[in-house]
Formats: structure tokens, sequence, C-alpha cells
């Protein structure tokens, strides 16, 4: 048999949570994230370290082709420039080497090429890592073809 009394205790339950579930509920939600985001952004980190050294990599495959149509490297002043068009003067440059653009590093700034290189290379190529600066640890270190 149905009381009034049954009535009432299930319209309360029909109602919802209570603030006391709620706030149980954001602070485990809030501990979840606390411990997952710090791995999550250090595993974004580590792909656009991967994504520079794949860039540099092929970077280096193109400047390697343009010297084996042109002779030799492109010159400091020239850059990564001559890669997708051909300085002034140059009849065998048969490029563009690139299918876009000189990219960006991972963190948006340019990369630095250097001929003749400083480190045993011919070239040398390189990112500063996400502070843009030579130097540093982690993201900041800096990302080289040598």
């Amino acid at each position: 048999m149905l009381t009034m009394h049954h009535f009432v205790d299930r319209r309360r339950r029909g109602r919802g949570f209570t603030l006391l579930e709620l706030l149980v509920v954001m602070v485990i939600i809030g501990l979840l994230a606390g411990f997952v985001a710090p791995r999550y952004f250090a595993q974004v980190g580590k792909s656009r370290v991967k994504a520079a050294h794949a860039q540099i990599d092929a970077l280096d495959k193109a400047l390697e082709q343009f010297r084996l149509d042109v002779g030799r490297l492109p010159t400091t002043e020239e850059g990564l420039a001559a890669l997708n068009a051909a300085p002034a003067g140059m009849t065998n440059w048969a490029g563009p080497y690139l299918k876009k653009a000189v990219p960006l590093d991972p963190w948006g700034h340019a990369y630095i090429y250097a001929q003749p290189g400083t480190h045993q290379n011919d070239f040398d190529l390189m990112s500063y890592g996400r502070d843009g600066q030579p130097g540093g640890t982690g993201e900041d270190e800096d990302i080289t073809n040598w």
C-alpha cells in the first residue's frame, strides 16, 4: 500500500543530485585532471621535438638535393629560401625542392641555417626549441642536424 510518505520520498529522489554529491564529483574530476593533464602536455612537448627532428631531416635532404643539382649549397645569405625559389643567376637550379614553403619550427620560429657549418658539417641547421634562445633543456633544448 502506497502512502503519502512513499510518494514524497519518490519525488525527492527524482529531483536530481544534491550539492554535496556534485561537489564530490567535481573534486574527483579535478584530481583526475591534475594527474592526467601534466602527462598529456608532456606528450605534446615530446611530439613537437619529434616534429622538429623530422622537419630538420627533410630540410637536410632538400639541401642535399639542391647541392646535387647546383653543385654547391645555398649560402647563408640565400638561406633556406633557395629551396623554393632560384637565387639570381643560378642556371642548374631544378627546384622547388620542397612541396610547400619552408616551414617554421613547431614553436613558430624560423629554422637557423648557416653555410659553412661550424660543427664538422658542410652546413648547420637548427631550431632553438620552445624558448627560441640558444641552449636550454627539455623542450627548450636546441635541435640540430649534427
